[in-house]
This record gives C-alpha cells, sequence and structure tokens, in this order.
C-alpha cells in the first residue's frame, strides 16, 4: 500500500459518520463511472473490430466449428 493510501484511510478514520457515509458515495458513484468508461471503451472497440472486419458473426455451433478448425 503506497504511503499516499495510507495518508488517506488515516485522515478517513478521523472523520464523523455523517461525512465517511458521505465519502463512500462519492467513491461508489465515482467506481460507477470508472466501470461504465470501462464498458464504453470495450464497446467502441467492439464497434471498430466489427467495422475492420476483425469479427465474425454466427451462432453458437458455427463458433465451435471455427474452433475446430
Amino acid at each position: 500500500m503506497s504511503s499516499g493510501v495510507r495518508e488517506v484511510i488515516e485522515e478517513f478514520e478521523q472523520l464523523s459518520e455523517s461525512d465517511k457515509e458521505y465519502v463512500a458515495e462519492i467513491i461508489q458513484k465515482q467506481m460507477i463511472e470508472l466501470k461504465r468508461e470501462e464498458i464504453f471503451n470495450r464497446s467502441r472497440e467492439a464497434r471498430s473490430n466489427m467495422d475492420k472486419e476483425h469479427t465474425s458473426i454466427g451462432t453458437a455451433g458455427e463458433l465451435l466449428q471455427d474452433l475446430e478448425k
């Protein structure tokens, strides 16, 4: 654990219960936003791969057949 993280935790421990709840809510919302950005970036990459025809579309059976080749 870095010293910066340790300092944040020590400061957090000094907060009142209501402030701790507020900080936890903010962190949770930031994590949700981070995950949204990751999903967006993955979808953009998938779209790019489709546009470049680096992907194929088919059924699960067709996928298994392709994997066996």
